[in-house]
Order: C-alpha cells, then structure tokens, then sequence
C-alpha cells in the first residue's frame, strides 16, 4: 500500500484512483492526518507501506523526518515546478527521490522499487522460496509460482499471499492483513472478508503442495511459514 500526503483532495483522490487502476491500493491523507495515523498505527501496520508520496504541504521536510523515524520505505515527494534549490533541500531532508508532476503511478512504483533494491529496504521484486524450494512468492505483480507452474489466483488472494510472504515467520493479524491489502485506514476492519479470502487461498495452497503453508491461531492471526 502507497500513503499519498498532498493537502489538496482532488491530488490525493487522483492519485489513489491512478494506483488502483494498476491494482495497487493507496491512501490519502493530509499531513496531519498521516502524522496521526502514525503515532498511533501498530508498528507492524507501518511496515506494510509501501511507500510515501509527498505532494504540496507545508513542511515537506518535518514530514519526511516524521516518516522516516518509524518507517524505512521509500518516500518520494512531487515537485510542481523546476528548482534545484528545493530540490537539493528535500533530499538534505531524508527524501528518497523527487520528480516533477505529471508523473504516471507506473514510474512512481518502478522508482519506489529501485530505492528498496538499492538500499536493501522490505522484499525485492524476486521469488521468496519456501523450505523445499516449491513455492514462489513474487512481490512484483506475477501470480506465484508451485514447482515451476504458475498458481493463478484472484488479486485479493495474492495480495494477501504476498504480505504474508513478506512477514514470513511473524505472526500478523486479520487486522493488519485488512489494512494491508485493502489500504483502508478508515473503515473498520471486516474480519469476515479477510478470513473469507484466506480460506479460499489456504486450500489452493494445500491442493497443489500437499501442505498448508499459512499457520493459523484462533483469535490471534496468520503466519506464513512457507
């Protein structure tokens, strides 16, 4: 999930609206509503993000300094017009790459994906194997793969399938699986949905390995352990 910081809506809604046409979710929110959100988000639920784009607000710079103490996902701020001053002074900031707008959602998740490559920050675009080398878990889009064969499966179903491959051994909540995936931080959590999907994804697994790769906890939550 991507956070859009802008105090404008209409930037906010068109950008959301630009990552989910290419089935990624985002969020918006103005600045204080993100400084809010975390201070009080479980850690865990700020390790799904993505990444941060930082549109117009008015200190980009205590922004990116607030993120970056509780996050290490790549934030990339939008810059309207040309200035090598400001520029300069948002990377001094901690800011991890600027471009100027119109800037399409694809380049912005490729520039996003180059920071985590670089700097070794969240799972790399590249199969995560389980114990038996069976199974792969891709972070870029492709459905998984069993024994070589691709696992078609709906979009919720990989979505959830790969946040849990990225907290492989960690145990996440029905909670955080839903904020996760459905980039909601608003909404309460449908708890019945998320066990819904995981149901369904569960027993895909097991047709085709044999063995159930997620553990689950009654009352407590889901860890993937490959």
């Amino acid at each position: 999930m991507y956070i859009v910081v802008d105090e404008r809506q209409s930037v906010t809604d068109h950008y959301v609206a630009g990552f989910g046409a290419e089935g990624v979710k985002a969020q918006g929110l103005a600045i204080g509503s993100m400084r809010g959100w975390l201070d009080a988000a479980p850690r865990i639920d700020v390790e799904a993000i993505d990444g941060f784009l930082i549109g117009d607000c008015a200190d980009r710079a205590s922004c990116t300094v607030a993120i970056r103490s509780l996050s290490r996902a790549p934030i990339i701020a939008l810059n309207e017009t040309r200035s090598l001053e400001q520029t300069l002074a948002l990377f001094t900031a901690g800011i991890d790459d600027v471009v100027r707008k119109p800037v399409h959602v694809r380049e912005i998740i490729a520039r996003a994906t180059a920071i985590r490559r670089r700097t070794g920050r969240g799972v790399e675009p590249a199969p995560a194997p389980d114990r038996a080398g069976r199974l792969k878990v891709y972070t870029d889009g492709r459905d998984p793969e069993i024994d070589g064969a691709c696992l078609i499966l709906p979009r919720r179903e990989r979505h959830i399938l790969e946040y849990l491959s990225k907290n492989r051994g960690r145990q996440v909540t029905k909670g955080q699986i839903f904020t996760a995936v459905y980039g909601d931080l608003d909404t309460s959590v449908e708890e019945s949905v998320v066990e819904g999907h995981i149901s369904k994804l569960r027993k895909k697994l097991r047709m085709r390995l044999g063995y159930d790769p997620i553990e689950a906890k009654r009352m407590a939550g889901y860890t993937f352990v490959g």
